[in-house]
Parts: C-alpha cells; structure tokens; sequence
C-alpha cells in the first residue's frame, strides 16, 4: 500500500473537523508518534513541552530551527496527519510569523496553531489588535502557499493568570472571522467553561485539552459539541514520571522492583520492526 502524501494527509486531516468528535495524542519523539499510530489514532499532534523536556530543555527554550527539524521528522515517518504546535510563530510581528508560518507549512504538518502568547508573564497576551493582525498574518501565508493545512487559533489568557472567558470569547470570535479552521482555549475545564466556548464560536470546531478537564470521558466531551481532544505534553509526563519514579528507587533505595511487568524488549523490537516494514 503506498505512503500516503503530504496532500492526503491534509485532506485526511480536514475531514476530520467536518463532524464528530476525534482524540489527537501528543508524541514526543518518532517512537511515541509510531506507537499512537498503531493503536489507530487518525492524527497526533505535537507537544512543545514533552519535546523539550525528551531534550533536557525547558518548555519553550527550543529555537524555530529545533522545532522545524522535529515537525518534520515526526511527518516524515508517520503515515497518519501531524499537527504542529507552533507556539506564538516564533516571532512577534505579523510579517515574521508569516514567514515561519510558510516554514513551518514546508515540514509537511498537516496543520499546525498559533496561539496569542507574547512568552513575557508580566504581560502574557498581545493586545488584540496585534493578536488578531498576526492570525490574519498566519491565514494568508497558508492561503498563499495554496495548501489544505488546518489553522487553529489559540487564546491562551486561562494558562497564564487571565482567566476572562467574555475576552477569550470575543478573541475566538475575532480569529474564527479572520480564518482560523479550529478554536482553541487551553486551560478551561469545567461543562459550563467548555459548552459556553463551543456555543459561542459555532459552527467552527474546538479543541480541547484534557490536560486540564479531567474526568470526562471521550463520549462525555463528544456530548458537549468538542470536534477534537488533544492532551498536551501530558503522556510524555506519565512516561517521564514513571522513569523518575523507578531511578528514584533504585538510587535511593537500592530497589529494582519497578521493573516488574514492564514490556520487553523482545515486544518492542517487535513492534517496531514491523512499523519499519510497513513504511517501506
């Protein structure tokens, strides 16, 4: 069976969004993005974080050029669509993130989100007007570039102390009427925070990150009109805890028990000898 095209994978990606309701988990290295592939998942997204910490960096250190790298090798060796989390483009001036849009569009993504972020916690979010002027920015280099990438706007006020759920409506709004393809808001998690959302900016999908709104289940966040669920650099936590949970054992402990009924290696090369067969 052939490999499918960057092309295919847009299209595949866009389908998506039409209708229902679809998980879209965050490897963090081509392992992790194989792994998620064979158990079925139709498209997988990128985690700023959990690439960051897989490099001994923190979150939101790496340069453009890293994340470029990694985007493209996590497109270049999946068969199912990858979406970039392009953090705030990489640059503040709509003209720039224009430009690392177009970059980014070359990885061969099959969608990728901007978010309203300025990186500076003393003032977290870009004045409206900028923020609205670098999503414009952001849909015309996809629009230019005659691409079916999926463009999603993030409003990112409820991860960083500015929590007003009319601003984070009225941006959604704005970055919907400018173009953007999905909706996104990390950081609400209450059944009210997310029905309000996506009533608000229907018929336009939303995303939601499960990071935060624990304890509902796929079926329950489907009921509340959510098109996509993502979860952030969560699953490469649950990886890295228990790593630190089982060389915290044995260095001070002396104690080798955690790695009782782990899977083998014999399992994995399995696994991922047969994936490397399938991409051939």
């Amino acid at each position: 069976m052939p490999k499918p095209s960057t092309a295919d994978k847009r299209r595949v990606f866009r389908a998506l969004h039409d209708s229902g309701c679809f998980v879209i988990p965050n490897p963090w290295n081509v392992g992790s993005a194989l792994y998620l592939q064979g158990l079925g998942f139709k498209a997988l997204a990128t985690t700023s974080s959990g690439h960051a910490h897989s490099l001994g960096l923190p979150d939101g250190a790496e340069s453009r050029d890293m994340v470029l790298a990694h985007y493209h090798e996590l497109a270049a060796a999946t068969d199912i669509p990858v979406n970039a989390d392009f953090e705030n483009g990489y640059a503040h001036d709509p003209v720039d993130v224009a430009a690392n849009v177009r970059m980014c569009i070359e990885t061969g993504v099959a969608g990728l989100s901007i978010e309203d972020f300025t990186g500076d916690e003393s003032a977290p979010l870009y004045d409206f007007d900028l923020a609205l002027a670098r999503v414009k920015a952001a849909r015309k280099a996809i629009d230019q570039y005659g691409t079916d990438v999926v463009f999603t706007a993030r409003t990112e006020g409820f991860l960083h102390g500015r929590a007003d759920m009319d601003e984070a409506i009225r941006r959604l709004k704005a970055f919907g009427d400018a173009g953007a393809d999905c909706l996104y808001v990390p950081g609400i998690k209450t059944r009210e925070q997310i029905e309000t959302v996506v009533k608000a900016v229907a018929p336009k999908p939303v995303n939601l990150l499960m990071s935060f709104a624990g304890g509902f289940s796929v079926n329950d966040i489907a009921g509340m009109g959510v098109r996509r669920i993502s979860v952030g650099g969560t699953m490469a936590r649950v990886a890295m805890d228990a790593f630190m949970k089982s060389a915290r054992a044995i260095a001070n402990e002396g104690s080798f028990e955690s790695f009782a009924g782990v899977i083998s290696n014999a399992e994995l090369n399995k696994f991922f000898a047969d994936s490397a067969a399938k991409r051939k």
